[in-house]
């Protein structure tokens, strides 16, 4: 083989690196943002639980109250219907007024024990709608902790992702020009997959067998695609048919 030979598989195995690293800095770049969204929506959830907790709580405290001034209502009812009941001057005006009071008295009780189960259900929500309070304070701190996070992370990762940028582009230039024209196309198709190993006699990306005379052409340093799956071969450092 050649030294071009050697240079040209060298370079390959190197970008195959870079380009791999790439993929790896990039996917880490793009989880903050991920990340980001997730604690956002997870925020806005609880903050959406602790909205509709407290219009349900804000509804039976209403409820609460008109029943409570029906109560008293039919209570001062009760009363005058009591004075009236004084003065009756028949048998049945006082038997009426006193059914009267007797039905008033009934509904006045069934009415106590509904207001005592809302008032019930009322601090229930109270001590849930403290505990949701508790979740969208809990969410909001997680959500600025991943912000501070990301913004410490993103500069570093955006200048490795730089200084990774400039070495491929400096391996790139090492190519042979027609060598390099199968390069660009390939990976303007397939991005970070463009290349892959020989492993054995198989593709190192689709693990389909690589005829032993492309296996060959590899080692005169020629551009070899998978038939397979397209990428461009290489044959990694000590490479063995085994």
């Amino acid at each position: 083989m050649s030294p071009t030979d050697t240079g040209v598989l060298q370079t390959l195995r190197v970008l195959h690196r870079i380009h791999r690293q790439l993929r790896d800095l990039q996917d880490r770049l793009g989880q903050g943002p991920r990340q980001i969204r997730a604690r956002e929506g997870a925020l806005r959830q609880a903050e959406q639980r602790l909205a509709q907790l407290q219009e349900e709580a804000k509804r039976l405290q209403v409820t609460i109250d008109e029943k409570q001034l029906t109560l008293k209502s039919r209570e001062e009812s009760i009363k005058r219907r009591r004075l009236q009941l004084m003065e009756s001057k028949s048998n049945k005006e006082y038997q009426l007024l006193l059914e009267q009071i007797k039905a008033d008295e009934m509904a006045n009780s069934v009415l106590t024990d509904e207001i005592l189960e809302d008032m019930e259900r009322l601090d229930q929500l109270k001590a849930t709608i403290a505990a949701a309070k508790e979740e969208v304070a809990k969410a909001g701190k997680e959500l600025e902790q991943v912000r501070q996070q990301v913004a410490a992370s993103e500069p570093k990762l955006k200048a490795e992702i730089e200084d990774l940028t400039r070495e491929r582009s400096e391996q790139e230039d090492r190519l042979p020009p027609d060598f390099r024209e199968l390069y660009d196309r390939v990976v303007r198709a397939k991005a970070e997959d463009a290349l892959a190993p020989v492993s054995g006699q198989y593709c190192g990306g689709c693990h389909q067998q690589v005829p032993l005379n492309a296996i060959n052409a590899l080692l005169l340093g020629q551009a070899i695609l998978c038939r397979a799956c397209g990428r461009l071969l290489y044959l990694p450092e000590n490479y063995s048919f085994r």
